[in-house]
């Protein structure tokens, strides 16, 4: 009798907490940046667009005319910057209107401090994301930008105690 009753109660348990996943499973509190640079990826990968891409570190730069092979990896620094994480859910305030939705933060956990999706005539057209890390010893800034078949830039500041300031930027002009 005992087991029994200590079987039914962790079959309970079990899918108590399994229906509340699913319950909470695609409701997302903000917008979906993992979500649509997954999109992006996929469309990008099918139209295999050419690039010129430009690599500057500390003003030294490098440009090629490149086509992709690996787009989800290529854009996973915008999809990182998922403000989606239930840690997270709460801690943005959201200001939308018919031109953009600006997600902010301020609390010291959240790296990712904003999030800018621009629009044009209630279509996408950019989006800019601001993120900064500290700690004693590190700093670093990183502004995201994203223009649908435009371009794609990733500027970051890095300060590392007893070291120079590294700079550097990664810019992707669409043809």
């Amino acid at each position: 009798m005992g087991k029994c009753l200590c079987l039914a109660f962790t079959l309970l348990f079990l899918y108590g907490c399994t229906s509340s996943v699913k319950e909470q499973k695609g409701i997302l509190t903000y917008f979906d940046l993992k979500g649509y640079f997954e999109k992006e990826a996929a469309r990008l990968k099918r139209n295999k667009p050419v690039l010129t891409k430009t690599v500057m570190v500390n003003g030294a730069a490098e440009t090629k005319k490149i086509s992709i092979a690996d787009w989800p990896k290529e854009l996973a620094v915008f999809s990182d910057a998922d403000i989606n994480r239930s840690a997270w859910a709460g801690l943005f305030s959201v200001e939308k209107d018919s031109q953009k939705e600006l997600y902010t933060s301020a609390n010291e956990k959240v790296p990712v401090k904003e999030v800018r999706i621009l629009k044009k005539d209630n279509k996408l057209y950019g989006i800019q994301i601001f993120v900064k890390n500290a700690n004693v010893l590190y700093s670093s800034s990183d502004t995201l930008s994203y223009y649908p078949d435009s371009l794609y830039q990733v500027k970051k500041k890095q300060h590392i105690k007893l070291l120079t300031e590294k700079n550097y930027s990664i810019t992707g002009k669409f043809k």
